[in-house]
Formats: structure tokens, C-alpha cells, sequence
């Protein structure tokens, strides 16, 4: 039952008016979304960071090691929503939505009120340009970090615009207990990855 929370409470009123009464869904299995609405400055997001990894290894089923790469998402996208989305006292808005054992999705959204005015169009093929330049040539300390750090540690990303303006990025990533298998197995020889 991958899906948002009001796809997810549709989904439940069809099966309530097919069957005529009320469907018990367990409480583990509903998506749980957590929003934030915070000020365009940094100094917010250590406690930013600090929920994602507490909510990452305490309530989806990713192990800690996922919980710190999505921590380091998270702070990319924010980042990215600060420095480039929103101006100097606007907000920016977090939001996680995660459905246990299955899935976390992040979503961020700018106000588009920053310098450099840019689309989801424009922003999608910004990401193809980077992963490509990111394989041929070493970028520096900046701008890899959508490619390096968000491309490759999500599964889905999709850009949209806001109306009235900004961006909203989506990203999520499936569980998957093969990957937390290889990544968690003793390595005897620190060049060789032993696959279960």
C-alpha cells in the first residue's frame, strides 16, 4: 500500500462503501506523515537531522545506516530549497511520509522567492546534467551533491512546480531487506563487497 496518505484514506473509504462497513486497517500498515514549516536558515537544520535519523531507525524498517543517508538527503534538500528556493525570511516545508517496512518518501518545497528562478522542468534536466558530468569529471566540493548524494540513495525523484510559485522535490526510496543484507555483512577485506 505504497501510497500518499489521502490516496491512502480514499482507498479506505471504497473498500468501506464496497463492503457496506468499516475496514480495519492495523496501525502499522497506514502511512505516517510528519510536516515541518521552518524559517530559510541553516541553523534549523541540525534539528532537522536529528528527527530524520531518530524517525528513520525508529519507526520505517530502514537500518541505521539508511537513516544516516537519509539524513544527508534530507540536508541536501533543504540546503539546496535555503541557498537557492527561498529568500532570507520565507519557509521552507519538510515533510516525511513513511509507511512502515516498505517505503519513506521526503518531500521539500521552496516559495520560489530566491535568486535564481528556476522551473521542475529545467530542474530535471539540471539533475541529468550533473549525474552525467558527475561519471566524466570530478565537480569540486559543490553542486553533487542532488546527483551524488540524493540520486543515488533514493529510488524516485520527481520535481514539480508549486502554484504561486517555488519548487517541490519528492524522493523515496523502497525497503528492501537484500540491500540491508549486503550492506550490513561483515567485510573481511575492505575492497570486496560480499553479496548474501
Amino acid at each position: 500500500m505504497d501510497q500518499h496518505p489521502q490516496q491512502f484514506e480514499q482507498t479506505v473509504a471504497e473498500a468501506q462503501a464496497q463492503v457496506g462497513q468499516p475496514v480495519l486497517i492495523p496501525l502499522d500498515e497506514q502511512p505516517t506523515q510528519i510536516s515541518i514549516t521552518m524559517p530559510t536558515q541553516a541553523y534549523f537544520q541540525s534539528g532537522i537531522r536529528d528527527f530524520v535519523v531518530n524517525l528513520t531507525k525508529n519507526m520505517t524498517g530502514f537500518s541505521q545506516q539508511w537513516a544516516f543517508r537519509f539524513q544527508a538527503v534530507v540536508d541536501e534538500l533543504c540546503n539546496n530549497a535555503i541557498e537557492h528556493g527561498s529568500a532570507v525570511g520565507q519557509n521552507i516545508k519538510v515533510a516525511m511520509i513513511s509507511t512502515k517496512n516498505k517505503s519513506l518518501e521526503v518531500i521539500v518545497e521552496d516559495t520560489g522567492t530566491g535568486k535564481e528562478k528556476i522551473s521542475a522542468q529545467q530542474m530535471a534536466a539540471l539533475l541529468q546534467e550533473r549525474k552525467q558530468m558527475v561519471t566524466a569529471q570530478y565537480l569540486g566540493f559543490r553542486g553533487r551533491g542532488l546527483p551524488k548524494i540524493v540520486g543515488e540513495w533514493t529510488d524516485e525523484i520527481i520535481f514539480e512546480d508549486v502554484p504561486g510559485g517555488g519548487i517541490r522535490v519528492k524522493v523515496k526510496k523502497y525497503l528492501r531487506k537484500e540491500e540491508d543484507q549486503v550492506l550490513s555483512a561483515p567485510k573481511k577485506d575492505p575492497t570486496h563487497l560480499v553479496l548474501q
